[in-house]
């Protein structure tokens, strides 16, 4: 499975969107901008969000975008899934020996599960955590 530009860049709205939440319309150009994307681009990945209730568009001088639903529930998984297809690894796994069609199954699964359970909210709140912050220790 690989994901393309249109997942990605699909997803970068979303987060941007996200980190947004609840202080009005976002333009595609502040995001453009702010990710140095081509906006025209980024117009093409708007409408199947649009369409799939993911986002909604204000109209006006202030206009742009917001979320269709809140942060929490909308997953990675969902975005993917719109602007890429069905989520599949590997094509034709039935004719596989048992062996390898249980792996592909397991990676295929696995990838789901992630995508899936990790949603908008996740993604736009997300840390870094650095080396140092992982082995501080205080007393």
């Amino acid at each position: 499975m690989r994901i393309s530009t249109k997942g990605r860049y699909g997803l970068t709205i979303m987060i941007e969107l996200a980190k947004r939440h609840g202080e009005g319309p976002t333009s595609l150009r502040v995001i453009a901008g702010a990710h140095d994307l081509s906006e025209h681009y980024l117009e093409q990945l708007i409408a199947p969000l649009r369409n799939a209730g993911f986002v909604r568009s204000i109209r006006g001088a202030y206009g742009g975008y917001v979320l269709g639903h809140e942060p929490e529930t909308i997953t990675a998984g969902d975005i993917i899934r719109v602007l890429e297809g069905p989520i599949t690894l590997v094509e034709g796994i039935e004719e596989e020996e048992p062996a390898k069609r249980e792996l592909w199954i397991r990676i295929s699964e696995a990838i789901k599960n992630v995508l899936e359970n990790t949603t908008l909210d996740d993604l736009a709140n997300h840390t870094t955590i650095t080396e140092s912050d992982a082995y501080m220790f205080y007393i």
